[in-house]
């Protein structure tokens, strides 16, 4: 069974489980491997932050267990 990856997690814990977890972050414009918040922000604190859609990312993020 894949890693599920949810909006209670913090950004550090998933880029832990999957670096290219990155590029996805990325592609939304989330700079999140060199913030300080990573280590402490859920998914759903930071993409709210950045006026971004949680569902529309979380199944971004967890596509890359399903390759």
């Amino acid at each position: 069974m894949a890693p599920k990856i949810t909006k209670d997690m913090t950004f550090y814990q998933v880029l832990q489980m999957n670096p290219d977890a990155s590029k996805v972050l990325d592609q939304f414009n989330l700079g999140c491997v060199g913030c300080l918040g990573a280590t402490t922000e859920s998914i759903a604190q930071g993409v709210r932050a950045h006026g971004l859609d949680v569902d529309e990312i979380l199944a971004a993020l967890n596509n890359i267990f399903d390759d």
